[in-house]
């Protein structure tokens, strides 16, 4: 049960004043439903309301806090006309500004003849000293409540600072102190205040210097975060070793075949990663291994070795990808290999006919079928196994957690082999799975070219058209990328639409199109097409960033290259550069260029090291952008910032560790501080295993 003390942070922020249904929706879409979720907002600016001159003293453009006494309103004869409340000091006259301002709230919050104090940014206009909408005005008695430092907060549309401060106060207030979950040395070292009094202090800044994130304040609740992360996984993986799995011993025969059947000899790496997934399988925990390797680096070929240990060993092995397209060409690459085998595989996707689904779902229930390559048709409640015992899973930030759940839980223990081709910096491997075991291919498959990467403004499309025509009339073919779909009124942007008019009027019958929103057959033929030679151009949007091969397209061209994050442009040119000749990538920018795009692209000019690249786009981006976030089933951060908190996280994961080895079940009094913690974080699923194991 979550402790008593955390009910006040997960009631409802309408519970908080001045926040009623209305305002509440709006909160809730800035930062989240629960009071909770207003505590981790912290402010992203100061305006100091110190500075407090007289009249005459007032500078344009700085945010003065002025007494004032109220001389007379003059209301507009035309509402389009701004009303104007003049007042004065002892040293001259100040000038109020309201545009659409009704007569009777003015007259209220201003009474002629009366001293208030009003605060906001100062403007001269023709001499006179101006205050266009003062962001306080108050009785000259609430004046020190003024005169202060004021946090200022992101907004959503429809909100303003006003109630965000007064909830966000609020919700600090009702905050509970909490019993010390940090190492007493740890703090003492840091010179940390406690939770209660770093939240308040993040929430009340003094200057800009306090809103650095490694401000003590800051840099404490973002180890807060980290270490309920850290320990949720650490549990959980606690958790998952502890139930006995299967020990998969192979005899290598079936490996040998398909080795032998090969044209060429495994990379250094892949002989290790095949290494330590076997030794991984023979022992009696559970696997979870993430195999790491760029674009082209061999992946499958080690999943499928390792899928091959589970038939030696008399079990079945899946293999699951997230679009049908990737899930057909992992069968392509597997199939003539598991007939070198002789072993059995499948395909499951969701447009399979009835009777093919039968049949594959018979065969994967009595055991005849060995191997099923799939999309997540594989999860649905219908798909059963006779013995899985390992599930591989790829592109894996592209499924959410509970897909992979649902794989794994498609038998007992189920070893799971996790593959990307999105080089993940290592700061965010350990803020998604801690300590996960990493096997890496870091070489290019032999015969592979180098790409040469140039960049292009946009002005010289005509010229990159004309090196296209070339390309293709010696046979080559050429990938050619935008980023939208359609026009769009307010971004204009070089649209994938558009292009494919344009390329065609000039290369007739050469160029096909694919985009998201085309129907799956539809993509996939014109994928085809484009695979063996009918057509010699494809203008597509990032739909072909993950898992097309065709060798013999030698030219990558990416319109307004800025617009995309690094990864994005890594997997992109990796498209290219597979068969023996030579390949060029040609990312094409819109004037003027930012600073973070320069970087961008001059580092995809530097290197093609995939591992390189990832840790630069962290830097360069933060780590929520890197990969959505959202879809890619990592810890959604709101208090760290994984780039500045790199150190941070290290200690989160070194502390995390320690507590397991101690005190797994969290029994003693700091165990019992941690799932405060892990509660106050939303890591209640962390706890449940604490039961469940």
């Amino acid at each position: 049960m979550r402790p008593q003390s955390l009910t006040p942070l997960f009631a409802q922020t309408t519970s908080l004043p001045g926040i009623g249904p209305r305002l509440g929706k709006l909160v809730e879409k800035l930062a989240g439903p629960l009071v909770v979720d207003l505590l981790w907002h912290l402010p992203f600016a100061v305006v100091d309301r110190r500075n407090a001159p007289e009249i005459v003293h007032a500078k344009a453009g700085d945010i003065a806090t002025i007494t004032v006494t109220v001389d007379e309103h003059l209301v507009p004869r035309n509402p389009r006309q701004p009303y104007r409340v003049w007042c004065s000091d002892e040293t001259g006259r100040l000038c109020l500004t309201y545009f659409n301002g009704r007569e009777d709230y003015l007259k209220n919050l201003l009474p002629p003849g009366e001293v208030r104090v009003v605060s906001g940014k100062v403007d001269i206009y023709q001499g006179e000293v101006q205050m266009t909408h003062p962001d306080h005005v108050v009785p000259l008695d609430q004046r020190d409540q003024i005169l202060r430092v004021e946090p200022v907060y992101g907004l959503t549309a429809g909100l303003t600072q006003r109630p965000v401060q007064k909830a966000i106060a609020a919700a600090v207030e009702r905050s509970p102190e909490l019993p010390e979950w940090q190492d007493a040395a740890f703090n003492k070292r840091n010179k940390w205040d406690s939770w209660h009094a770093a939240l308040a202090r993040a929430h009340a800044p003094d200057e800009h210097t306090d809103l650095s994130p490694m401000h003590p304040a800051r840099a404490r609740l973002a180890f807060d975060e980290l270490l309920a992360s850290q320990l949720a996984i650490a549990l959980v993986r606690h958790h998952n070793r502890t139930v006995a799995g299967h020990v998969t011993k192979g005899d290598g025969k079936l490996r040998a075949k398909v080795l032998k059947s090969l044209p060429f000899e495994l990379t250094p790496s892949q002989t290790a990663a095949v290494a330590e997934i076997e030794a991984d399988m023979a022992k009696p925990e559970r696997m979870i291994r993430l195999l790491q390797g760029d674009v082209g680096s061999g992946k499958t070929l080690v999943a499928l070795l390792a899928m091959l240990i589970c038939v030696e060993a008399g079990a079945q092995a899946a293999l699951m990808a997230p679009t049908e397209i990737l899930a057909r060409q992992h069968h392509a690459t597997i199939a003539p290999l598991a007939e070198a085998a002789g072993v059995r595989l499948a395909l499951l996707t969701g447009r399979d006919g009835q009777k093919q689904k039968k049949e594959t779902l018979s065969g994967l229930a009595d055991g005849s079928i060995h191997l099923v390559v799939g999309t997540h048709a594989l999860v649905q409640e219908e798909v059963e196994f006779a013995d899985l015992a390992l599930a591989v899973v790829d592109e894996q930030h592209r499924f959410g957690v509970h897909q992979r759940m649902a794989l794994s839980s498609k038998g007992h223990a189920v070893d799971l082999l996790v593959m990307t081709a999105t080089p993940i910096p290592r700061t965010l491997m350990l803020a998604a799975y801690g300590d996960l075991d990493v096997s890496k291919l870091t070489e290019k498959p032999a015969g592979r070219q180098p790409i040469d990467t140039r960049t292009l403004p946009l002005e010289r499309v005509a010229e990159v058209a004309d090196a296209v025509g070339r390309q293709i009339a010696t046979g080559g073919r050429v990938y050619w990328v935008c980023p939208l779909i359609e026009e769009s009124e307010d971004i204009d942007l070089a649209n994938a639409e558009e292009r494919f008019r344009l390329l065609s009027a000039r290369f007739p019958g050469k160029v096909g199109l694919v985009h998201g929103r085309l129907k799956g057959a539809e993509r996939e033929a014109t994928m085809a097409a484009f695979s063996d030679g009918r057509l010699s151009i494809l203008v597509a949007t990032t739909v072909i960033e993950v898992g097309v091969d065709v060798p013999a397209a030698t030219v990558m061209v990416i319109e307004h290259a800025e617009r995309f994050g690094l990864a994005q442009l890594h997997q992109l040119r990796g498209r290219v550069g597979r068969g023996a000749a030579k390949s060029t990538c040609l990312l094409l920018y819109a004037q003027p260029l930012g600073e973070t795009a320069k970087a961008r692209l001059a580092i995809m000019r530097e290197t093609e090291d995939g591992f390189r690249i990832a840790e630069e786009d962290l830097r360069l981006r933060g780590a929520g952008e890197l990969l959505g976030t959202r879809q890619s089933g990592l810890p959604d951060m709101r208090l760290a910032d994984l780039a500045a908190h790199a150190e941070l996280l290290q200690a989160a994961r070194d502390d995390a560790r320690l507590v397991i080895e101690r005190d797994p079940d969290l029994q003693s009094e700091r165990g019992a501080a941690l799932r405060a913690l892990l509660y106050l974080f939303r890591r209640d699923d962390a706890v449940r295993t604490l039961r469940a194991g």
